[in-house]
């Protein structure tokens, strides 16, 4: 056989080690053992070098958001935790397209028990997959999505995107009713009208109530709807025909997202109801109104209505904008103009107050859009009652003027200016006041929909004690 000096020489290596291994008393066997227990000391070593490094954090993070119900964000040992929404797939598309707003955490020594959002506790929200008719058709119109009562359309939108959504009824801590009433505008005027709300709305919960069986598992308590309107629920634009209609019965035990809201007891808002903000289109970012050059001493634009009988007998804005017009509307030092104009949004910037007279009802968009400009909101209106109270302190943000004390709005202002408006301002401008009065899409934390959201989040026990009542009885 013939044997090359290659072989020759691992032969001997080979002889030579058997007969150290013999002197020893060591079987080749025993010299696997050997070497493989001494590659997982190695092993092991390293592996502790690594999970005890100040970066191990970053290993493996992306498969751990699937995979594990929590996961530490901000590295290393922390209490501050995001906390998954799996299983719903929408859950993950959202937190990986925004992961600055979702990941975005209170500093609370505590887990944070409200969800990827950090709301007051977790909730599930499912939304009703109603056809098209009644929500997403409207939406050829472009007004739909951009007028004042549009939050009917924002919410819905967020709340599709959103990590509270659930597709499964059945774990639902509310539901949610996508119907657009707003969106029947008049060619006359270009308002919307409501004459079509009651029925289009009643049979959408007719449609779901044959379908499903959630509706009549509280009788309605745990869904919630929009009511964007002049006087909420009661869906009419003049006040005692609103009265005179009332909330339709059959919404009566539900939630209703309003805009309106008065302190007094009001036959529209006899309702477990929460009051939003109306609609203003969000810019990409807000204005910043520090430094402002602010030579206006107070702005105002829109309907005036200088006679006194406007429809059918009724007194537009209770001749509140009528006096404002005919008393300082050639007051220099007030800018106030009948037509709306592009530069609206500028003009606010360059005024120091913004006045947010009542129109048919109360509220009025100005006080939201005065707020995102910071321009401080003169708010003439009785007894209304302004949206987040339990977050906004309108009294530091704003000045209120009795009705009765229109005439007077030049002294008024002119002392507030003269004495606390720099404390207005600085409360104002803060970016978490105006960031709670618009509806990002999509939405982000402390937002008008963040805010719906926590306060339904609040409410999530009493709703679910209601329904247990209902069971039992």
């Amino acid at each position: 056989m013939r044997i090359t000096a290659k072989g020759a020489a691992r032969k001997n290596s080979q002889e030579t080690s058997r007969a150290a291994g013999a002197r020893h008393g060591i079987s080749g066997t025993s010299r696997l053992c050997l070497r493989f227990a001494e590659a997982v000391l190695v092993l092991s070593l390293l592996a502790f070098a690594v999970t005890t490094s100040p970066f191990a954090w970053m290993l493996g993070a992306s498969d751990r958001l699937d995979e594990s119900p929590e996961m530490a964000i901000d590295g290393g040992p922390s209490r501050e935790r995001f906390v998954s929404t799996r299983p719903w797939s929408a859950s993950k598309a959202v937190i990986e397209e925004r992961p600055t707003v979702f990941l975005q955490r209170s500093k609370s020594p505590i887990l944070d028990q409200g969800g990827p959002l950090g709301l007051s506790s977790n909730i599930k929200v499912y939304i009703y997959d109603l056809p098209s008719s009644y929500n997403t058709d409207w939406l050829v119109d472009s007004r739909c999505s951009s007028h004042l009562f549009a939050a009917e359309v924002a919410i819905h939108q967020n709340l599709l995107r959103s990590p509270v959504r659930t597709l499964d009824p059945d774990e639902a801590d509310f539901f949610f009713m996508p119907v657009y009433v707003s969106c029947n505008f008049t060619s006359r005027s270009g308002f919307p009208t409501l004459f079509h709300a009651s029925d289009i709305l009643q049979a959408a919960v007719g449609l779901v109530s044959r379908n499903m069986p959630f509706w009549d598992r509280h009788q309605g308590r745990d869904h919630v709807f929009v009511a964007t309107h002049d006087f909420g629920a009661c869906f009419h634009a003049m006040e005692d025909l609103a009265v005179a209609m009332g909330i339709p019965q059959f919404l009566r035990n539900s939630i209703i997202l309003q805009t309106f809201g008065e302190k007094n007891k009001h036959p529209c808002q006899n309702v477990d109801h929460i009051q939003i903000p109306p609609y203003v289109v969000p810019a990409k970012k807000l204005p910043d109104p520090r430094g402002q050059r602010r030579k206006i001493l107070a702005f105002f634009r829109g309907k005036m209505e200088i006679h006194p009988k406007n429809v059918s007998g009724h007194m537009y804005s209770r001749g509140v904008r009528t006096t404002i017009w005919r008393r300082f509307s050639h007051d220099r030092r007030f800018f106030i103009k009948r037509k709306r104009s592009d530069n609206y949004k500028a003009e606010m910037l360059r005024s120091v107050f913004c006045l947010c007279p009542l129109g048919w009802a109360p509220w009025s968009p100005r006080i939201v859009e005065s707020v995102i400009q910071g321009c401080i909101p003169v708010i003439i209106a009785d007894n209304i009652q302004l949206p987040y109270s339990h977050v906004i302190d309108w009294r530091k943000i704003s000045v209120t003027v009795a009705e009765r004390d229109v005439h007077k709005l030049d002294r008024i202002l002119s002392k507030v200016a003269a004495t606390n408006v720099s404390m207005i301002q600085a409360n104002l401008w803060r970016d978490e006041v105006r960031q709670a009065l618009v509806y990002n899409q999509p939405l982000v934390r402390g937002d008008a929909t963040w805010q719906v959201l926590d306060l339904l989040s609040k409410r999530k026990n009493k709703v679910a004690e209601a329904g247990s009542r209902i069971k039992v009885a």
